[in-house]
């Protein structure tokens, strides 16, 4: 090795070890991620915890509204896609055929989340946790008369859920899946997305909207 290599090396060994510091970091912390993928119901109580301890937070304080009306809006958003299927079936054309199954006899074919459920419990903590951190900074503390965002955060949740329900019913699929259909004979005893008993029920249910 040349004399110009070492130097070449000890001049870009900093950024090469600040590199490999943060890729590092970032491997320790998908690999955090992919552990805790299975547990879903202790990462939605650690994600619930938080959101307790940030409102007890934003209360003592008395402020931050603004802060916690983006974080409200922005979670809105994550649920909408988490109740949404990944192919919107308006945007199909007819000869493509259904991409949600709404028979009892139609083949089998798992709803399909625009976000799945890792996805949007990731990126909801992630939301809290980003708001936790603006209520240490005073220039993130707007000065709000809070119970209008309130109302109007409540109006644009029953508007959206409104909306979403509506194509649900109109698409007639569920945003759940219930386990693949098994078959006894020549009768169908499995479960699919929507009977017609189901979608009778939910539309009664949501009627008044």
């Amino acid at each position: 090795m040349s004399e110009g290599d070492s130097v070449g090396e000890s001049i870009h060994g900093k950024p090469s070890v600040v590199a490999a510091f943060f890729t590092r970091i970032g491997q320790v912390y998908q690999s955090w991620l992919d552990k805790s993928t299975p547990f879903s119901a202790m990462r939605w109580a650690l994600t619930v915890l938080l959101t307790l301890v940030y409102m007890i937070r934003v209360y003592i304080l008395q402020g931050w509204y603004i802060v916690t009306y983006a974080l409200g809006i922005y979670h809105l958003n994550l649920f909408i896609a988490f109740l949404s299927p990944k192919v919107d079936p308006s945007l199909l054309d007819e000869d493509e055929g259904p991409s949600l199954p709404t028979k009892q006899n139609e083949e089998f074919r798992p709803f399909i989340r625009r976000l799945p459920e890792f996805k949007f419990w990731h990126s909801a903590t992630k939301g809290i946790v980003i708001a936790m951190i603006c209520t240490f900074f005073d220039a993130f503390n707007v000065p709000v008369f809070w119970p209008i965002l309130v109302m109007y955060f409540i109006m644009l949740f029953c508007i959206t859920m409104k909306r979403q329900i509506k194509h649900m019913i109109k698409y007639r699929y569920l945003p759940f899946t219930h386990g693949k259909r098994t078959y006894k004979g020549k009768e169908d005893t499995g479960k699919t997305f929507a009977t017609s008993g189901t979608w009778q029920r939910l539309e009664i249910k949501f009627f008044f909207l």
